[in-house]
């Protein structure tokens, strides 16, 4: 516990301090944090060190650089070409890679390194060092409020084969505890940042529709594990696993809580 407890600080506080100056040092640190993502879902597939992976790695680091620079306009473009060049791979080296190996390389691009582009892209937008903030409270906060509503009062199985911990009531406790730390979010930017009607209500809503993708995040994780009989992702950070096991909820919530904002603020 000591352990888990240790390593999740410094990994708060390395997040705080990317986050913290963002652009191009978020955007490096994004980038960096998916092409781990990335490697601990191809070594699942057995090829983080040949070609699909490499690859996947590839597209990754063109697809930051290409928001980076704000070329919006070539990512559609860039991700036929990845398609097609991931399949190209599949039948020039064909009976090399098996189609599972091929569309879960596929699959990994957009899993883990455009999901988790959108950390950066929230932090981009106006007030982003603050709003950003957002995804923590809807993945973190979700997970903690869960957890405690679940052992106090969970009755009731949500997934009982995948997750025999997780209920119902957990999850409906953990989607009222982000819309509450949501809507104080929302005083405290009334307050601090910048003047908005119905701040609280928004923000509140906010939080509260981005804690239920959190919960799919880290279900589909566990499910991806349990189909591939792994208990964690990796071990880089001691006491939680890999990126994936710390960020499996991050990766879902992060493009709603994006999109959110840009239709409701």
């Amino acid at each position: 516990m000591k352990q888990r407890v240790i390593s999740g600080a410094v990994l708060v506080v390395i997040l705080a301090v990317t986050l913290y100056f963002g652009g191009a040092v978020t955007c490096v640190f994004m980038g960096l944090v998916s092409l781990i993502g990335n490697m601990e879902l191809l070594r699942v597939y057995g090829v983080n060190r040949k070609l699909p992976g490499i690859v996947c790695y590839l597209a990754t680091i063109f697809y930051y650089v290409a928001i980076y620079l704000q070329r919006m306009d070539i990512i559609i473009p860039m991700m036929v070409i990845y398609l097609l060049i991931m399949l190209a791979v599949y039948v020039l080296t064909f009976p090399t890679y098996s189609d599972k190996q091929i569309m879960a390389s596929f699959m990994d691009f957009f899993y883990v390194s455009v999901m988790l582009s959108f950390v950066y892209l929230i932090r981009d937008m106006k007030h982003g060092l603050v709003l950003v903030l957002l995804i923590f409270v809807s993945s973190w906060i979700n997970d903690t409020c869960a957890y405690f509503v679940g052992r106090a009062l969970g009755k009731h199985k949500m997934a009982p084969v995948l997750s025999p911990k997780k209920s119902i009531e957990g999850l409906i406790g953990g989607i009222m505890g982000s819309g509450i730390f949501g809507a104080v979010f929302g005083i405290l930017f009334n307050l601090y940042v910048e003047q908005m009607n119905y701040a609280p209500l928004l923000f509140a809503v906010v939080g509260a529709v981005g804690a239920l993708p959190a919960v799919i995040g880290d279900l589909a994780a566990s499910a991806i594990k349990r189909n591939n009989d792994i208990k964690d992702y990796g071990k880089l950070i001691p006491g939680h696993g890999g990126i994936l096991d710390r960020f499996d909820s991050i990766i879902f919530t992060a493009p709603i809580i994006y999109y959110l904002l840009m239709y409701l603020l």
